[in-house]
C-alpha cells in the first residue's frame, strides 16, 4: 500500500504562484506514475500533470506552461509549480499515484483558492 499527503496548498492572489508537495510512504519502491489531478465544484476531476519514475511528463489539455510538475524520488515526493494562477485554477488538487500493477492511490486532497 501506499499512502499520499498533499501540502502547499491555500489562498493566493490572481496572478500569484504555488507549488504543492505530495509525499509518497508506504510500499514506495512499487510507485511508478505520480501525478496531479484537480477538482473544482461542480466539475469532473480533471488531470493536471503526471511523471513517471524516469521523469516522462505528461500535461493536461491546457496545462503546459503554467504548471510544471517534477519529482525526487529519492524524498518519493512530487511538486506542483504553479505560475500566473487565475480564480478558474481554484479547486481541491489531489495526488495520485501509480504502482507496477496498475494500482491507484490518492491523496486527501489540498485546496488552492485564488482571489480576483
Amino acid at each position: 500500500q501506499v499512502q499520499l499527503v498533499e501540502s502547499g496548498g491555500g489562498l493566493v492572489q490572481a496572478g500569484g504562484s504555488l507549488t504543492l508537495s505530495c509525499a509518497a510512504s508506504g510500499s514506495t519502491f512499487t510507485i511508478h506514475n505520480m501525478g496531479w489531478y484537480r477538482q473544482a465544484p461542480g466539475k469532473q476531476r480533471e488531470l493536471v500533470a503526471e511523471i513517471s519514475r524516469g521523469g516522462s511528463t505528461n500535461y493536461g489539455e491546457s496545462k503546459k506552461g503554467r504548471f510544471t510538475i517534477s519529482r525526487d524520488n529519492a524524498k518519493n515526493t512530487v511538486y506542483l509549480g504553479m505560475n500566473t494562477l487565475a480564480p478558474e485554477d481554484t479547486a481541491v488538487y489531489y495526488c495520485r499515484a501509480e504502482d507496477v500493477l496498475r494500482r491507484n492511490f490518492w491523496g486527501q486532497g489540498t485546496q488552492v483558492t485564488i482571489s480576483s
